[in-house]
C-alpha cells in the first residue's frame, strides 16, 4: 500500500463560507469521507436527498454530484483523498448513521491520530498515516456491512436517479436537454421528472439547470472568463438566454454576481 495523499479539513471551516458554494450542485475529483460530530441539515448525493445529523458518516466518490443545505452549524472532519490512492473504499456513495458509542469513538480516534501524525511529522509518520488510513477504510467497510445505507440504490427510483446524476455530471457542459438524457436512460421526460421530484424534490430540468448554474457561479467568482464564453461553455443557446436563466435563479445578473463575489 502506498502512502495515501490525504487532507483533513474541519467541516465547520469547509461549510461556513459563501452559502452558494455549499448549496451548489457540484463534484470533486477526489474521494471524500465526511464525519459529522454536530449539526444538521440535508445532503443531496447522486440525486438522492436525505437529512444528516450528529455521528453520521458520508462517503462521496470522486465525480459524484452533491450539495448541502445546512440548517444548524456543522462540526466534524472531511477527509479528502488524492487521486491514485489504493485504499479499499466503496465504489458508490454511502450515508450511514452511527449510533454505537464504541464505533463513534473508534472513528474519532483514527481521525485524531491521522491529524496528529500529519501535524507532528515525527520519524516514520508517513508509514503511520498509511496504517491509520487503512484502519479508516476498514472501519468504513464494517459500518457499510452492518448499517442501513440512506443512499442505498435498492429501488428502481434511486437507481435511475443515480444514473441521471452521473450523466448530468458528465455532460452538463453540453446542449443536451432533459429529453436527451431521458432518451439515453430509456424513459420518458415525464417519468424522469416524476422520479427526480420523488428522490430530491427537484424537477429533472431544475436538477440540470442547478448543475450548470453552480458551475457558472464558480467561474464568475473564481475566474475572469467572459460571460459569453461561460454561457457557450455551459451549453446555453446565447449569452442573453444564460443571463435570463442566471438572474431568475440567483436574483442578479452574472456581472453583478461577479462584482459581489470579488
Amino acid at each position: 500500500m502506498q502512502v495515501p495523499d490525504l487532507r483533513l479539513v474541519s467541516l465547520h471551516v469547509m461549510l461556513k463560507g459563501d452559502k452558494w458554494r455549499t448549496a451548489a450542485m457540484r463534484s470533486y475529483s477526489s474521494d471524500q469521507l465526511l464525519w459529522f460530530t454536530r449539526g444538521q441539515g440535508r445532503l443531496t448525493v447522486a440525486g438522492t436527498t436525505r437529512g444528516f445529523g450528529t455521528h453520521n458518516v458520508v462517503f462521496i466518490p470522486a465525480g459524484t454530484m452533491h450539495a448541502f443545505d445546512i440548517t444548524a452549524p456543522v462540526f466534524g472532519t472531511a477527509v479528502i483523498l488524492g487521486a491514485g490512492h489504493d485504499l479499499i473504499l466503496p465504489d458508490h456513495a454511502c450515508h450511514l448513521r452511527i449510533r454505537d458509542a464504541q464505533d463513534q469513538g473508534e472513528m474519532t480516534v483514527i481521525l485524531e491520530s491521522l491529524q496528529r501524525e500529519f501535524d507532528r511529522k515525527q520519524p516514520a509518520f508517513e508509514r503511520a498515516m498509511q496504517h491509520y488510513a487503512g484502519l479508516m477504510s476498514v472501519w468504513l467497510e464494517r459500518q457499510v456491512n452492518s448499517h442501513e445505507d440512506a443512499l442505498a440504490q435498492s429501488s428502481a427510483t434511486r437507481r435511475l436517479m443515480r444514473r441521471y446524476s452521473d450523466l448530468v455530471e458528465q455532460g452538463f457542459h453540453s446542449h443536451d436537454s432533459v429529453a436527451d438524457y431521458a432518451q439515453r436512460l430509456g424513459v420518458t421526460p415525464t417519468h424522469l421528472t416524476r422520479v427526480c421530484k420523488q428522490s430530491c424534490g427537484r424537477t429533472a430540468s431544475s436538477f440540470l439547470t442547478e448543475r450548470k448554474l453552480a458551475e457558472a457561479r464558480r467561474l464568475l467568482a473564481d475566474t475572469r472568463q467572459p460571460v459569453k464564453d461561460i454561457a457557450a461553455g455551459l451549453g446555453f443557446a446565447s449569452p442573453a438566454y444564460f443571463t435570463r436563466a442566471f438572474q431568475a435563479r440567483v436574483g442578479k445578473p452574472p456581472l453583478a454576481f461577479r462584482k459581489g463575489a470579488a
